[in-house]
């Protein structure tokens, strides 16, 4: 016996398709008005932003519509509105010209859009120009920080890829970055998110080592040390240990070695005292001061009161003006 096909098919058949439509057809509804209602929020702030940048004589119609349309970039990338505003209103404020302003926020737009964090880039451009530091080196500075903080992506995904289970990523971006740009070996940062991690320590303690082995780091730098020499002294000393307290401290026994080296070598072989690096020691003070700063591997000059080294044959001495030449040092 052959079923019937119900006399409605068609009709429910229009009124699925019906349902359909409506259902698909509320969400790009929604899309198109939620687009819509950035867009004009986008252009306020484009306005406002056009009106700080109109405050100041400094830029012309071509600069400022140039600003404004690299502003535009980056709140459509994601930059907040309230960072982009900061860092014009900064710029005005302290005279920055457009083309560095662009330069910077391009620099800024080019690391939103690589997904990093853009606050040490923001951070870094304001407190620059609060200390009127001058405008190639705010671009130098801020330049060098973005690509730190690349560099650090990439020591987070080595990490990564051996296994290790990271979280508050951003944060730990943020921490090798700083220490990179103290000059902190790339590989000994590496060691330390690894080692870091495996033994569980928390965000808090990674940081701290990583500002001791910033501190380190200065202090190696401020004491002569080449970037060679310093890196060679951070693998010297992690590989002697598997402990991160130990690693420390034998950065800081051998840093103690080769600052005793130089002075040994700027002093022409006198021995220096005895007294090591503490605690709390000042960098800065670690070449002994005054005029005696002699670079590693810099010959040392000759110590005042000191007699000149004997040759096989003295030089006739020289007529003065008044007709007798001083007498030659006695030995």
């Amino acid at each position: 016996m052959k079923l019937k096909k119900p006399k409605n098919k068609l009709l429910l058949t229009l009124i699925t398709l019906t349902t359909l439509l409506v259902i698909f057809s509320f969400p790009v509804s929604i899309f198109a008005a939620e687009t819509g209602t950035i867009d004009e929020q986008i252009d306020e702030q484009i306005e406002e932003l056009k009106d700080i940048i109109s405050s100041s004589s400094n830029y012309s119609a071509f600069q400022t519509r140039m600003v404004l349309n690299t502003a535009q970039e980056l709140l459509e990338s994601g930059v907040s509105f309230e960072n982009t505003k900061r860092l014009i209103e900064n710029s005005v404020e302290k005279s920055l010209d457009a083309y560095n302003v662009k330069k910077v926020f391009d620099i800024i737009l080019e690391t939103q859009q690589e997904g990093l964090p853009i606050e040490p880039l923001i951070n870094k451009i304001s407190e620059g120009l609060a200390k009127n530091v001058e405008k190639t080196i705010i671009i130098s500075a801020v330049s060098t920080k973005a690509e730190n903080l690349k560099k650090a992506v990439g020591i987070l995904n080595e990490a990564r890829q051996e296994g290790l289970q990271i979280n508050d990523g951003e944060e730990i971006i943020k921490i090798l970055a700083d220490s990179l740009e103290n000059d902190v070996p790339p590989e000994s940062l590496s060691w330390l998110v690894k080692t870091g991690t495996a033994e569980g320590r928390s965000i808090e303690e990674i940081t701290e080592i990583s500002e001791e082995l910033s501190y380190l780091s200065l202090m190696a730098s401020d004491s002569g040390l080449s970037p060679e020499k310093i890196s060679l002294l951070f693998k010297k000393s992690i590989d002697s240990s598997k402990n991160i307290g130990e690693i420390c401290e034998n950065i800081q026994k051998n840093l103690d070695a080769e600052i005793s080296t130089a002075k040994i070598e700027a002093a022409g072989g006198v021995k220096p005292s005895s007294t090591t690096l503490g605690e709390g020691s000042s960098p800065t003070t670690l070449t002994g001061g005054g005029s005696d700063t002699t670079s590693l591997g810099e010959t040392p000059a000759q110590e005042a009161g000191e007699a000149p080294t004997e040759t096989s044959s003295s030089p006739e001495p020289s007529t003065s003006s008044e007709g007798s030449a001083p007498p030659p040092p006695e030995n």
